[in-house]
């Protein structure tokens, strides 16, 4: 209820019932797709529990990302760190924008932000120190992997690996509809997850322009450390490949 009430009034800017009155609440859950009457009852979809949910993973337990870092190049039993991250989608914020409570996003970046480096140069004898990777192209790809990802996958989390050459992220299911890589790279808008990409969109999670993947993602990172990041399909899932690269 405390997301709910903070997604309406401090992101829509909109009025929203007292947290009692509960048909009231019922009445705009429905008419904004966060609810459906199924039979008679007013029910979460699957978008409205994994965004605003207390403990999404209760009802759906693919919904959550399995991190770990390693080492080397290749998986391995000895992880730096292994996470099960879980928890609604979306954190809670102020008025003026300022976290209360995080969400699935800023607890996997925190993960990323642990677990990689920065690379240090000189720019006119002054050290300046560069993070491995461009972090609006790993918001970028977490936030795509979480919108995009197919749910009627059971038993598979969206996989973050971290390894000492690279970022991987691994969205379950193929692209959606008529989705392919190449129309990506053009900023192709379709969705498998309306709710959860509108929502997100609210947040401004991702841009309304449909252009994350060409400009956050690619140019993002040729611009950070100059590497092209990999884009690949496969019968099962998605996976963003982002290269630590050398930074001159």
């Amino acid at each position: 209820m405390g997301r709910l009430i903070n997604y309406f009034k401090n992101i829509r800017g909109q009025d929203c019932p007292e947290q009692g009155e509960t048909e009231q609440w019922k009445t705009l859950l429905i008419n904004t797709g966060v609810m459906v009457e199924f039979r008679g009852k007013a029910i979460p979809t699957v978008g409205g529990i994994m965004l605003f949910g207390e403990n999404p993973n209760r009802y759906l337990p693919q919904a959550g990302i399995s991190a770990a870092a390693y080492l080397g190049m290749k998986k391995d039993y000895e992880a730096v760190e292994r996470a099960m991250i879980r928890g609604a989608i979306v954190a809670r914020f102020t008025m003026e924008k300022d976290i209360v409570d995080t969400g699935l996003v800023e607890r996997a970046i925190e993960f990323v932000r642990r677990n990689t480096g920065s690379s240090a140069y000189l720019v006119e004898g002054r050290r300046i120190d560069k993070p491995d990777y461009s972090e609006d192209a790993i918001r970028e790809t977490i936030v795509n992997a979480i919108a995009h990802r197919d749910y009627t996958i059971s038993g598979t989390d969206i996989e973050l690996s971290i390894y000492s050459n690279r970022l991987e992220v691994i969205s379950p299911g193929r692209l959606p509809n008529t989705v392919t890589i190449e129309r990506m790279k053009a900023g192709c808008r379709a969705t498998r997850n309306e709710l959860i990409k509108e929502v997100l969109r609210d947040y401004h999670y991702v841009e309304a322009t449909g252009l994350g993947v060409p400009r956050k993602i690619i140019a993002g990172m040729l611009k950070h450390n100059g590497t092209e990041p990999d884009l690949i399909e496969d019968e099962y899932s998605f996976t963003v490949r982002l290269w630590k690269g050398v930074i001159h």
